[in-house]
């Protein structure tokens, strides 16, 4: 008995631990990562911003239907990659992208956006300081020098510097880039760098940004494997970005500078020129160059979510009010607040004084799921909609579900003639096992509905996997370890009738192995001989059998 309520306390402990913690990690993120102690709303509550992407595309030509859904994906990626939740990115017209975000986007997840040109990646012909004259390169044994009258042969050859292209390259200035200009991919190309500190002439397109299959950060490693410090972005190509990366990376390695280059181009402007230092054959490259961890998975981002089929342009960028509204929030808190309150109501009229024990694990429920949603909402960038509010209206039938199993097997215990405390440990095993296989399948099916859903039915998934989770933390930490207390009370133990244990009232049947009560035949909780007869193992049925022979 002893040992069973130090369980129970310990239990109560470690839970009151836990929601101190997240307290804590509340507090931290409130006072140092600009958090707040109320979730964050989605666009359908709070509003946000709509911002219109246009194709920019040369005179003549369209976007097909599959660049546009291509398109869409991209962005989406994007903005889930910048933490944000909730987000509606939509079609308009055949033409144009639609990305509605809540609230007010920052600086960097707009760039994200806005940043929405083809990624390309061109051979270096040429550079100069940003206010530096051009220099054409000393031409080499291979490379035909630029007033020659030869065609070019391939992206990297020196040829593709005419005299006119030279003339632009030497007038150029980084404040004449215009991030809408859609480059020629089969001509050569004059931009800056993005921080404008360089300028360039660029080779026709050799490696299409399309052909990037993934960009992850890693620490840098030198050619034995042996790691030097720095970070590095790992770039992984498919279909014909392989093939296309060995010819150009044998074509410019060991070549003098600029000329041993090729420049990552987005928004008509070169993020960085890569020196390639060894040919690549099989599509699998290390990009390195003195970054900080925060610069490489910047690169990494832009990588991966930047090889949009056609280029983009903002159209129009403002401010759109909640499609939904407070009166709507409303509605659905009261429809929350019904369910509860019917969920208590049935809990005390069907469990007496344990329907208190509902009352107060709901509301540890509660404490922890607004806790960790918070939490969520700081850290995460997670946004509360309509969809996951009524998810998490429904975690209240879950919950309420996982304490009728839990205590209808202590009534069964009962049932069968064992003491409460016994009864509250058998029926414990038998319920726990059953509240694991029906929270296993519900966050199962949380957690594919996410997966393979997006915008707001993702919303009712993460906070119905979340509830879930919390539902065998409340049931394991609180309720059983409560009722385990409640036990030790004469009110509960001696089975009061209004504590929801009394077992004539549950009909209970033994008194012993093989001894029954006397069946009532009228009364509150009355059986009968039908009913005790039932109950009776085969052993008891052979007993009662030899008996009554020896009577006769």
């Amino acid at each position: 008995m002893a040992k069973a309520r130090s369980r129970g306390a310990r239990a109560l402990v470690w839970l009151v631990v836990l929601i101190a913690g997240l307290i804590g990690v509340n507090a931290s993120a409130v006072t140092w990562g600009g958090g707040s102690w109320a979730p964050e709303l989605a666009l359908d509550l709070e509003g946000g911003t709509q911002i219109v992407l246009e194709p920019r595309l040369a005179e003549g030509a369209s976007i097909s239907q599959e660049q546009l859904d291509q398109a869409v994906a991209i962005i989406r990626q994007r903005v889930d990659a910048s933490g944000i939740s909730e987000t509606e990115i939509t079609t308009q017209g055949g033409r144009n992208i639609v990305v509605a975000l809540p609230g007010e986007p920052d600086a960097q997840t707009m760039q994200r956006i806005q940043a929405s040109a083809k990624m390309e990646f061109r051979p270096v012909l040429a550079s100069a300081a940003a206010n530096a004259p051009g220099a054409t390169p000393e031409p080499t044994e291979s490379e035909p020098a630029a007033e020659s009258e030869s065609q070019p042969t391939d992206p990297w050859d020196q040829a593709w510097i005419t005299p006119d292209v030279q003339a632009e390259f030497d007038a150029f200035q980084c404040a004449d880039v215009d991030p809408t200009q859609v480059a020629d991919p089969e001509r050569p190309f004059v931009t800056c760098s993005s921080d404008q500190t360089a300028r360039f002439i660029l080779g026709p397109v050799a490696v299409d940004g399309a052909s990037i299959a993934d960009a992850q950060v890693s620490a840098a490693t030198n050619s034995q494997g042996q790691a030097t410090g720095g970070w590095a972005v790992n770039l992984e190509l498919d279909g014909e970005g392989p093939e296309n990366f060995e010819a150009v990376t044998r074509a410019i390695t060991g070549l003098p500078e600029p000329t041993n280059q090729f420049a990552v181009v987005l928004d008509a402007a070169v993020l960085m020129p890569i020196t390639s230092n060894a040919i690549i054959t099989d599509g699998n490259a290390q990009i390195t160059g003195g970054f900080t961890q925060e610069g490489a998975q910047s690169l990494a981002d832009q990588l991966r979510f930047g090889a949009l089929p056609v280029s983009f342009q903002v159209q129009s960028n403002e401010t759109i009010s909640p499609t939904l509204g407070a009166s709507q929030l409303q509605a659905g808190l009261i429809a929350g607040l019904i369910g509860l309150l019917l969920v208590v109501a049935y809990s005390v009229l069907q469990y007496r004084a344990l329907g208190l024990v509902v009352v107060l694990s709901l509301a540890v429920a509660g404490v922890l799921a607004y806790l960790v949603v918070t939490f969520l909402s700081s850290t995460e960038g997670y946004r509360l909609s309509l969809a996951g509010i009524a998810g998490l209206v429904i975690s209240i039938g879950i919950t309420a579900d996982s304490f009728i199993v839990y205590f209808e097997r202590i009534r069964d215990e009962l049932r069968e003639g064992k003491h409460l405390t016994s009864a509250l440990e058998s029926g414990w095993k038998r319920a726990f096992r059953t509240i694991l296989v029906s929270d296993a399948v519900s966050f199962l099916a949380a957690v594919i509905l996410f997966l393979l859903s997006v915008g707001n039915v993702r919303g009712f998934a993460y906070t119905l996997g979340i509830t879930t989770f919390i539902d065998i933390v409340v049931v394991a930490l609180f309720t059983h370890p409560l009722l385990r207390l409640l036990a030790r009370t004469k009110f509960f133990s001696s089975g009061h009738r209004l504590s929801g244990l009394d077992p004539q009232a549950l009909g209970a049947v033994y008194r012993g192995r093989a001894k029954f009560r006397d069946p009532v035949l009228a009364g509150k909780g009355a059986t009968s001989a039908k009913e005790a007869q039932r109950r009776q193992t085969i052993a008891e049925r052979k007993a009662a059998t030899a008996t009554t022979g020896k009577e006769d």
